[in-house]
Order: structure tokens, then sequence, then C-alpha cells
């Protein structure tokens, strides 16, 4: 926040008339606080100066309120105080220039202020405006004495005595501006606090060293234990179980100065416990200085949610690969005894198979942060060398696959692999497939290759298989296939739109 001074209110200029009334002129006075000037160094240093300038025993910068006129630093005088009834500066304060009265005696405005009466025995009086930055007249830097004087002040004493009159007005503007500050980052603090205990998450800072030193009030009311000092005291909130490892993870981070995530549970103040999302932010890359700002939330019932539907998948994963395994029981059962049916259903079986591992995947997909397209990959290509011999290699870049996507990908690469197993690179001992991944834009490329297997030819007419390998790409990716017949080993390029993959 940057508070802008504003300018000085221009010298040998009237107050602006619009703070003259007495409620808007007392409305600026309230907003220097006299009483933190009371007895400022600065100020009375310059009416020390102001006194020997015009060679006067007594000088105040004297501030005119509703009812008297205050000294907030004086020279040659024990009075803090006088009524303003009585006040010369009150008649300043409204000028544009010094007003100088040479015998108060002689003067029909004055002659019977008690001041000049009474045993102040005021004579001389000579007084330079103090006026805000706004145009409120405040009252006046002043210089007195009881003896009348025959001559006005020289011009130099003039000039120094409204140069002295500016300092008092700067040094009033400064201790304004540094108040108005102060209240500006306390209500900006006050309201940062407000909106940090009004959220429904832990918050938490703490300084280098592992010092924490700010915690919201949520901590409080959900824990009802006192806010931890150190990393030992967070002992009681950290489920006995979870401790161990939860510290072990935020003193790496500390450590490197990296950011922090980590769930664990949570002592709630009836003493259950609830997971919570850890997470911690270092203000700066080096350990030694970084401060470190936190959060707790609670995720207890979606973590809860989802071990539910952990359980749930599982359970689903199982009935349905029972259920694969009851069909391809029946094929078999069926086919047995005719070579041309059997023939079919091991065909048909293997899709079966392929489905079944697919499904498999996607039903425990959610599980899978990364490489997911080339993990489905290998568990497809599994049966044919991926992890031994390395006769199918997947190389290239992750791709995100949804369940939607896991189906169709799981009957085009289990037909490419059982023709390369009958006719292809995967007939022969030394033949590989290489598939490699690649994304760009909104596409993904898949590549088939390949190498070292017997000679290949087109087709005369495409079978059952490849209709169906191309009814997946096209009818349930929404993509394009292309079968390259080289003599040396099929290629194969498969095109479909990252958004599809991911459904």
């Amino acid at each position: 926040m940057t508070l802008i001074e504003p300018r000085p209110w221009p010298t040998g200029t009237a107050p602006a008339a619009e703070f003259c009334g007495e409620d808007e002129r007392m409305t600026v006075m309230a907003s220097f606080d006299l009483d933190a000037l009371q007895g400022d160094d600065e100020l009375a240093r310059i009416a020390r100066f102001a006194a020997r300038l015009c060679k006067v025993p007594t000088a105040t910068v004297s501030l005119v309120e509703s009812q008297r006129q205050r000294f907030l630093a004086r020279k040659g005088t024990d009075l803090e105080e006088t009524p303003r009834s009585t006040s010369f500066c009150a008649h300043t304060m409204t000028q544009a220039d010094i007003l100088e009265v040479l015998d108060a005696t002689q003067d029909p405005r004055f002659f019977s202020f008690e001041l000049v009466t009474g045993e102040q025995h005021l004579r001389y009086y000579a007084g330079a405006p103090l006026i805000s930055s706004e145009g409120a007249p405040l009252g006046a830097l002043c210089v007195l004495d009881n003896e009348p004087r025959e001559h006005p002040l020289d011009e130099f004493q003039r000039e120094g005595l409204l140069v002295l009159a500016e300092a008092v007005k700067r040094r009033l503007q400064a201790h304004r501006q540094a108040n108005t500050a102060d209240f500006a980052l306390k209500d900006s603090a006050a309201r940062v606090q407000f909106v940090l205990d009004s959220v429904p998450d832990i918050a938490w800072s703490a300084a280098p060293g592992g010092k924490f030193d700010f915690f919201n009030a949520r901590w409080e009311k959900v824990t009802g234990l006192p806010a931890p000092a150190n990393v030992d005291e967070w002992r009681d909130a950290i489920h006995p179980d979870d401790y161990a490892d939860t510290l072990s993870n935020f003193a790496g981070a500390v450590q490197n100065a990296d950011l922090f995530e980590d769930e664990w549970r949570l002592r709630q103040a009836d003493g259950s416990y609830r997971y919570v999302l850890s997470r911690a932010i270092p203000s700066s890359d080096d350990p030694q200085t970084a401060r470190w700002f936190g959060t707790l939330t609670d995720i207890d019932d979606a973590h809860r949610i989802s071990q539910e539907r952990e359980l749930l998948a599982g359970e689903l994963a199982h009935r349905i690969k029972n259920i694969f395994a009851v069909i391809m029981g029946l094929i078999a059962l069926h086919a047995r005894g005719d070579k041309t049916i059997e023939a079919f259903g091991e065909m048909l079986s293997g899709t079966i198979r392929a489905l079944s591992r697919a499904q498999e995947y996607a039903l425990k997909i959610d599980q899978r942060i990364e490489d997911q397209l080339k993990a489905l990959l290998g568990v497809l290509t599994a049966p044919y060398g991926v992890t031994e011999g390395k006769a199918v290699e997947i190389s290239g870049d992750d791709v995100k696959v949804g369940r939607r996507a896991a189906t169709p990908l799981a009957l085009i690469f289990h037909e490419l692999a059982t023709n390369s197993a009958k006719y292809g690179a995967l007939s022969t001992q030394a033949g590989t497939v290489a598939i490699s991944i690649k994304a760009s834009d909104d596409m993904v490329s898949i590549n088939w290759v390949e190498r070292n297997g017997p000679p290949v030819e087109r087709p005369e007419d495409g079978g059952f298989g490849s209709r169906l390998v191309t009814m997946a790409v096209k009818g349930q990716l929404g993509g394009s296939i292309k079968h390259d017949w080289n003599p040396g080993g099929l290629r194969t390029t498969i095109n479909v739109s990252g958004e599809r993959l991911a459904e």
C-alpha cells in the first residue's frame, strides 16, 4: 500500500473557506493525533530557534482547538494551554501572512485579553499561521515578549519565521502521514486476519528454523489444542501412525525449500481423527531464510468416499473378470469338437481376454497419475513379450486415457498383436514391434512398426478383425488408421484426438 503525501498549503495563502467552519476544521485537527505530539523534541527545537531568531524570551507552537489553544512545544513559559477566547493565534491562523502586534495594550483586538492585563504582561506578539495541506487553519508558530517594540521584525526575521512555520507544518504532516499509514496497515492486517479466521481451512506460518508464529482461529476451534510453537509440538495433533512419516516428509521439504504436500489424520477437539491435506510453500528457495506458509484442508469425506469407490471398483473388477471367464468357458465348451468353430472360438476368446485386461485397467485408472496410455498398451501387449525379451517396445509421450477409450484401444491392439503373432514380426523369434506415441496440439499419433519378421503383403479382403479395428478407430475414437504393407514389416499409424482418448 502506497500513501501519497499531499502538497503543503502554499505560504502566503489564506486558509480554504470550506475548512474554516468549526466542524470541518476540527475534523482535520483530529486527524493529527495531537496528544502524541505534546512535547515533541523536533517542535521544541523549532520553538527555541524561533525565539533566538526574533530575539524574544518566549516562543510556542500553538494549536487552536474548540475551547483552548494548546502549546505542543514552548520556550520561556510554563503554560501548556490558554483559553481560546484570549488566543492571539486564533486570529493569526486565519491570515495569509504573519500577524505582528508591537504593543498589545494599544491594539483594540487584544488590549483586554488576560494575557495582556494579567501577570503574563504580554506586550509583543508575532505569529506565522499554520495551515494544513487541505487548507484548514490549525494555529500558529508565535514569538512573544512582555516588552513592547518600536520596530517590527526585519525581512530576514520574517522570512526565517515563515521558514520555521513550514518546518512545523512538515512535522505535523509527517506525523499524520505515519498515523495514516499505521492505521491503514493495521486495518489491512485486521481484514486479512478476519479473512483467514473465516475460511474453513487451518492456515499457519513459520519463521526460518521451524518456529511456528501464526495460526488462524480455525486451529484451536478444530483441534482444541494450543497452537504449536515448533515441530515437536505437532505430535499431539497428528495421528501416531502418521506422525513419523509426515514429519520426515516435511523435514525434507524444509531442507531443500521445496513445496510440501501430504495427507494425514488430524486430531479433532472431540478426540476423533479426520484426514487433512497438508500443504506448505516456502517464501524463497533458500532453506536458511525461507519462511513457510501452509494450510490444512479437511478431506476426510472425500478420502472415505475414495476408499469406498476403490473397494467397489475392486469388487466390480472381480465380478466382471468372472463374467469374462464364464463367457470364454462357454465359447470353449460349445466350440469343442469342431475345428472350424474352435479356430473362431480361440480368436473370440483372445479378443475377450484383451477386453478383460482393458476393463481391469480402466476400473483402476483413477489411481494412475502418469504413463497412462503406455501403461495400458503394456497391459494389452504383455502376452507378447513386453517384459520378457523386449519383443514389444513402447516409447514416446505420456497421454491420458479415460475409461471410455480403454475398450476400443483393447480391440485395436489385440487385433494388431494377434495378427503379428500369426503372420508378422511376432511370429518369429527375432521379430520385434515398436510402438511410439507422439502428442502435438490436440492430436495423438500412435505408430505400430514391425521389424525382422517374414515378408508381408496387403490382404485381398479385410477380415472381420480388420473391419472391427477400423470401426473402433473411426467410430469410437473419432480418428483415422493407415496401414503400410512394407515388405520389411507392417507399419500402422493411428491418429486420434487427445480429448477423445481422455474420455
